[in-house]
């Protein structure tokens, strides 16, 4: 064991239990509002066995999150009075509901609409962000990564020097350069190109020891939409660091990881784009075609899906499948595909695919056609959903059980 001065753990689990738990949004705009139907229910799941005061970052390690799934998990885990939860999840949807149509401000162009629109997505971004971020940072305050309740993950990407920048509690805490403000990373990995502009900000180390350092970031789903693989790294990382003899120089032991892994729905089995009329494509059509941009879809859709089939794959490989939970609609159409038509009728039609994503079946992604195949023998997602609880209960219960006997 590896303990602090005041005696509280320095180490990462699972060195206070038997699991590491993560928990996993993906990125899509307004779609979010199917992510966070789905987390309302996981929370009511651990209240009937924990009590009314339960919150979702009282049981995860770390809490990733992509573009929206990052609002979201700012949300579960920035702090609010008494140093708890400043959302739970049950009010999630409300702020969609009340901030979406404000967020993505819906247009009226008349007769005028194809071209306008077209006019528009090549003189700039569609939305200037300026809602969002000044809600944020309203929630918020000046609340940094390191201020979270839980470990946060958010991935970015730094078009200055065209890489990755994952922002995450483990790091903050010991890298003020890293540290930076909620909003600014949630604004920040929500700048899709073409609806949202770039983001810049500074960093400063508080004693000066460092020079300040600068961020010019867009859309983390860039890198990685769904943003499983960028925590279980970032976890791997973290335990190597403070350890590096762990598990006899071996990466982290990948049986130990519970993951729940939820998406913000695609529209695959629509099957809008063809090899024949793609074929055809100049610049303009790649980037808007019929309300929406086939080249934001595809490389944001492409990484969601080769993470999940990785994670797949591993835990299939490790034999403990049933430790790793993807819930994922790839039948979205029309307007629910979208990740900005803020309508009250389309955000009520995605809390409802939300609700009815519940009741269906567990399913896992076919490698070979990346569809979604139902497993039978696993019952729906809701029920899913109470197996997981109830192991996140016990191993919450089971740390408790070792940190006060220490």
């Amino acid at each position: 064991m590896c303990s602090n001065a005041d005696g509280t753990m320095s180490c990462p689990p699972p060195s206070q239990g038997q699991l590491i738990t993560v928990l996993s949004i993906d990125g899509g705009g307004i779609r979010g509002l199917i992510p966070s139907t789905i987390l309302a229910c996981l929370e009511s799941k651990l209240q009937e066995l924990d009590g009314p005061d339960a919150r979702i970052a009282d049981y995860f390690d770390v809490i990733a999150g992509t573009s929206t799934g990052a609002l979201v998990a700012s949300m579960l885990a920035a702090p609010g009075e008494n140093k708890r939860p400043l959302f739970a999840a049950k009010e999630i949807n409300k702020f969609y509901l009340e901030n979406g149509p404000k967020i993505f401000p819906q247009r009226r162009y008349g007769l005028l609409t194809p071209v306008t629109k077209l006019f528009g997505a090549v003189m700039g971004p569609k939305y200037d962000g300026k809602f969002l971020h000044d809600k944020i940072k309203s929630l918020t305050n000046d609340v940094t990564v390191a201020d979270t309740v839980t470990n946060i993950i958010v991935p970015t990407f730094d078009i200055k020097f065209l890489q990755p920048v994952i922002f995450n509690t483990y790091e903050a805490k010991k890298e003020p350069l890293k540290n930076a403000h909620l909003s600014d990373i949630c604004i920040s990995t929500s700048a899709a190109p073409t609806y949202f502009p770039a983001h810049f900000f500074k960093t400063h180390d508080p004693l000066g020891k460092v020079p300040e350092r600068e961020y010019h970031l867009v859309d983390g789903g860039v890198a990685a939409n769904n943003p499983t693989m960028a925590a279980m790294s970032m976890i791997t990382k973290e335990v190597l660091c403070r350890n590096p003899d762990f598990n006899h120089g071996k990466p982290a032991e990948y049986r130990n990881y519970l993951i729940i892994s939820i998406g913000t729905g695609s529209a695959k089995q629509a099957e809008k784009y063809t090899a024949p009329d793609c074929a055809k494509w100049g610049v303009l059509r790649w980037l808007h075609d019929g309300g929406f941009t086939p080249l934001i879809d595809i490389f944001s859709h492409a990484s969601a899906d080769m993470v999940d089939i990785h994670a797949a794959v591993l835990f299939k490989a490790l034999r403990v499948e049933e430790n790793y939970l993807r819930i994922q609609d790839d039948s979205l159409l029309g307007h629910t595909a979208s990740v900005d038509i803020a309508t009250k009728e389309n955000m009520e039609a995605l809390i409802d695919i939300g609700d009815k994503l519940l009741k269906k079946k567990v399913a896992r992604v076919n490698i070979d056609t990346g569809k979604y195949e139902f497993v039978h023998t696993e019952g729906t997602n809701e029920e899913a959903l109470a197996r997981f609880a109830g192991k996140l209960s016990q191993e919450r219960k089971l740390r408790q059980t070792t940190l006060s006997s220490q």
